[in-house]
């Protein structure tokens, strides 16, 4: 397919084909290891291109080794009492109106607290961070959508910079200061890593949870015999969400890879260079993998869905993000058990973008 930027990519669609993908070393995240030159980026910006997404080991487990010395199950599960104390005051603030936009009031400010919590960044900034980073992730909806995501990514980085500065000479008890101190075999973040892996924490760490609430708001709206389902059991949520990760997930395709050499799959040869885009929605609706897969079963059993990758880049933010995710969605419908749309499902919009996929607002009434 031709890319709104006029590049060519493929597209990899079934289960078996994305699985295997996501695994194969003869796909690199970094373009420089095909033998093609970067496209120039300003200097300002060089720093994000050595992320953790796009460079290939070992640099990619050295810095993710360090990051999970930081970003520790335990870290993530000392949030659940605050998840759900958040999610209790975010439907009491709305629960006298009997509406809501649940992208704005619910789905947006839940992870986005909870994410600037733990890298320390101050409440007051916590919706400015949101709108840069929703303009950056929506940048590849168009050919001018890099230019115009310039000035929200100079602001935000140059934020990131003063958080730095500040946990270097005020540690406090946050994931920035972590990884700020972290280190392993004599190893740590330069100054270009540490502000890129809090870069992309910040975006990840809440767009794509963002999307996982309201989307599996929407599926189950729209699927009123499984919501009530969920609703008269609520022990159910852990396999509900992971049905709904499947269903409808935050992500549609996973981030670009290039081919290292000439790959044959299925019956087409993607040629070394060759730009690869794993379409993780169609891999999870394949009917070859999935039983009656365009149906919403919250009670599915053995889903191995892709909706967070597998291999090596698969989401470390994923055990935050089903902790978020189910909290939410029961709190929702426990305090709210006439939950409906507010508007027609065909007036809902989606989110511009290649990667991401999420509504841009969820109107429902109580």
């Amino acid at each position: 397919m031709k890319l709104p930027d006029g590049q060519t990519a493929w597209l990899i669609t079934r289960y078996d084909d994305a699985l295997s993908a996501l695994k194969d070393r003869r796909f690199s995240k970094d373009k420089l290891n095909t033998g093609q030159k970067q496209p120039w980026t300003p200097a300002f910006f060089k720093p994000l291109s050595r992320n953790m997404l796009d460079v290939d080991d070992p640099d990619h487990a050295r810095l993710r080794g360090l990051l999970h010395k930081a970003f520790t199950p335990k870290m993530v599960e000392n949030m659940r009492q605050r998840v759900e104390s958040l999610t209790e005051e975010l439907l009491d603030a709305v629960q006298p109106r009997g509406r809501m936009d649940l992208v704005r009031e619910y789905a947006l400010p839940l992870p986005t607290s909870i994410i600037a919590q733990m890298l320390g960044v101050p409440s007051g900034e916590q919706h400015n961070f949101h709108r840069w980073s929703s303009a950056i992730v929506s940048s590849q909806s168009s050919k001018w959508g890099a230019v115009r995501a310039i000035p929200p990514a100079i602001a935000f980085l140059r934020h990131i910079r003063k958080l730095i500065r500040l946990r270097r000479d005020k540690p406090q008890d946050d994931l920035t200061s972590a990884l700020v101190q972290t280190e392993e075999a004599g190893d740590k973040l330069n100054e270009d890593e540490l502000l890129s892996m809090i870069f992309l924490l910040l975006i990840a760490g809440h767009e794509t949870t963002v999307n996982l609430i309201a989307n599996d708001t929407l599926a189950l709206l729209r699927h009123p015999d499984q919501m009530e389902k969920l609703r008269r059991d609520p022990s159910l949520v852990e396999s509900a969400v992971e049905e709904l990760l499947r269903f409808e997930g935050p992500v549609e395709t996973a981030t670009e890879r290039y081919a290292l050499e000439d790959v044959l799959i299925s019956d087409s040869t993607v040629p070394r260079g060759g730009l690869v885009y794993v379409v993780l929605a169609s891999a999870n609706r394949d009917e070859r993998q999935f039983e009656n897969p365009d149906t919403l079963d919250i009670t599915r059993q053995n889903n191995r869905h892709l909706a967070f990758g597998q291999g090596i880049y698969y989401c470390m933010g994923a055990p935050l993000a089903r902790l978020e995710t189910q909290i939410a969605i029961n709190a929702l419908l426990r305090c709210f058990p006439n939950l409906q749309l507010a508007i027609s499902a065909t007036k809902i919009r989606w989110k511009k973008g290649l990667v991401l996929r999420g509504v841009e607002s969820l109107p429902v009434e109580f």
